[in-house]
C-alpha cells in the first residue's frame, strides 16, 4: 500500500513539474507544428498546455498567455483540419472536425468562433445534400440537409431547399415547421428568404387546402390549420374551411381572434373580407358592409368593393 501511495505522489509530483518548466516550450512547439501544418500533433501540444494549466496554482504572465492563447489555438487547429477535409471531399471529416472546433470554441466562450465553425457545418450538410436534391432524391436531401439546418439555422438557401425536400416528399407540417423558423429570422437581413419562405408556405397551403376541399374534408382544413406554427395563416384557413361548412357564425365568432393573429394588412384584409362574406349570407348587409370597407389591400380589394357597392345600391 505504501508502495502504491508513493508512485501515485510521484506522478502528480511530475505532472507539476511539467507544469511548471514546460508549458511555454510545449506551447512554442505546438506554434511550430501548427505553422507547417502539422496540425494533429499541434493540438495534442497545446492539450497538453491547457490541461497542465489546472495543475498550475499561480501562473506566471508567460504561461498565462501560453494556456490563454493555446485554447484559441486549438480551435484554430481543428477548424483548419476541417477546410483541409473538405478540399479532399472528405465531407465526414470535415463534420468531425468543424464539430470539435465549434464545441471547443463554446467550451472556451469564444462565440464569434462557434458560429463560424457552425456555418462551416451548414455549408458542408448543403454542399453534400446538393447532388440528391438536384437528382430529386429528397429522402436523401431531407437526412443531409437537416443535419446542416440544425448546425446552422441562418444557412437560408440550405433551409429553403430542406423545406422544398419535405414539400415534394408530403411531409406538408415539416415543410412548414421550416419555413415559419425562416420567416422568423431578422426580415431587415433575411427579407429575400422570407419572401421566398412566404411564397413556398401561401403555394403549398393552397395545395393542401385545394386537396381537402376537393374531398369535402373541412374538419380535416381544421385540423390541419391546428397543427401549424404560423398563426396568422392558420386562422385564415380556418375562416376559410368554417365558410365551406356554412358555418358563418363561427366565422363571425373566430373573426377578433383570426384579425388579432395578422400581422399585415394583407393578412388583415383577408379576414374582414371572409367576415364581410359571412355577415352577407347572414343577410346583415350593415355588418357586411363596415367589415368590406377594411379590406385594403391584397387580392379582395375589388371584390369587396364590388359588393359594397351592390349592397349599398339595395339600400
Amino acid at each position: 500500500m505504501k508502495k502504491l501511495i508513493m508512485t501515485v505522489v510521484a506522478l502528480m509530483g511530475a505532472t507539476t513539474l511539467f507544469a511548471q518548466t514546460d508549458v511555454v516550450a510545449t506551447f512554442q512547439q505546438g506554434v511550430a507544428n501548427a505553422k507547417t501544418a502539422n496540425y494533429t500533433e499541434a493540438i495534442a501540444q497545446f492539450q497538453d498546455v491547457i490541461d497542465a494549466g489546472w495543475d498550475i496554482d499561480e501562473p506566471d504572465a508567460n504561461q498565462q498567455r501560453a494556456i490563454a492563447v493555446s485554447k484559441k489555438f486549438i480551435v484554430t487547429c481543428y477548424n483548419k483540419m476541417g477546410v483541409a477535409a473538405i478540399n479532399a471531399k472528405e465531407y465526414e471529416a470535415a463534420v468531425a472536425n468543424f464539430t470539435e472546433a465549434a464545441n471547443l470554441a463554446e467550451l472556451y466562450e469564444d462565440v464569434a468562433a462557434m458560429n463560424k465553425n457552425r456555418t462551416l457545418i451548414g455549408q458542408v450538410y448543403e454542399v453534400q445534400g446538393a447532388d440528391a436534391f438536384n437528382a430529386n432524391d429528397y429522402a436523401t436531401a431531407i437526412a443531409v440537409f437537416s443535419k446542416g439546418f440544425e448546425a446552422d439555422p441562418r444557412n437560408t438557401s440550405m433551409a429553403l431547399n430542406l423545406a422544398e425536400s419535405y414539400f415534394k416528399s408530403d411531409m406538408y407540417q415539416e415543410g412548414m415547421k421550416v419555413c415559419t423558423k425562416i420567416a422568423s429570422l431578422n426580415p431587415d437581413k433575411y427579407a429575400e428568404a422570407i419572401a421566398e419562405a412566404q411564397s413556398k408556405m401561401d403555394m403549398y397551403t393552397n395545395n393542401e387546402v385545394a386537396k381537402l376541399q376537393m374531398a369535402n374534408d373541412y374538419d380535416g382544413i381544421i385540423a390541419m390549420a391546428e397543427q401549424l406554427d404560423d398563426v396568422a395563416m392558420a386562422a385564415k384557413i380556418t375562416m376559410q374551411a368554417y365558410y365551406g361548412k356554412k358555418d358563418f357564425n363561427k366565422m363571425i365568432e373566430l373573426s377578433t381572434a383570426a384579425l388579432e393573429a395578422q400581422t399585415t394588412d394583407e393578412g388583415r384584409s383577408d379576414i374582414y373580407y371572409l367576415l364581410g362574406v359571412a355577415y352577407n349570407e347572414k343577410e346583415q348587409f350593415d355588418q357586411a358592409v363596415a367589415a368590406m370597407k377594411n379590406v385594403v389591400a391584397g387580392n379582395n380589394v375589388a371584390n369587396a368593393q364590388a359588393v359594397i357597392a351592390a349592397l349599398t345600391a339595395q339600400e
